[in-house]
């Protein structure tokens, strides 16, 4: 299974950024998208995934109100709208995939920079 990502870069406070994840190469049923982060010095930290069975959305206090994740079932994929970037979201983000069959996939991070 391969996952692709797009989207990082760096911008301004405040400022916006989408990124996108799409994955290639899998046979088995897709159950969930989503992201964890980096931040420089810090742990991993789950930001948002979408789930495939529920059609559930989940956010954690990271993303609530600024970030906006959604799925895209023709390329089996997840985008994920970012608003309202501060400093602390300077991060390498990086998806993953859980399919009903193998062990979870992880995509090769993008990184994210906020900074004036």
């Amino acid at each position: 299974v391969h996952l692709a990502e797009s989207g990082g870069g760096r911008v301004h406070p405040g400022g916006s950024l989408r990124l996108s994840c799409f994955a290639s190469g899998h046979t088995a049923r897709i159950q969930s998208m989503g992201w964890f982060r980096q931040r420089p010095g810090k742990e991993d930290e789950f930001v948002a995934r979408a789930e495939w069975d529920s059609d559930e959305i989940y956010y954690t206090d990271i993303a609530k109100g600024r970030f906006t994740i959604s799925r895209d079932n023709a390329k089996i994929g997840v985008n994920m709208e970012m608003n309202n970037l501060k400093p602390d979201d300077t991060a390498v983000y990086q998806c993953y995939a859980d399919f009903s069959l193998g062990p979870r996939s992880w995509g090769q991070g993008t990184q994210v920079t906020v900074s004036s």
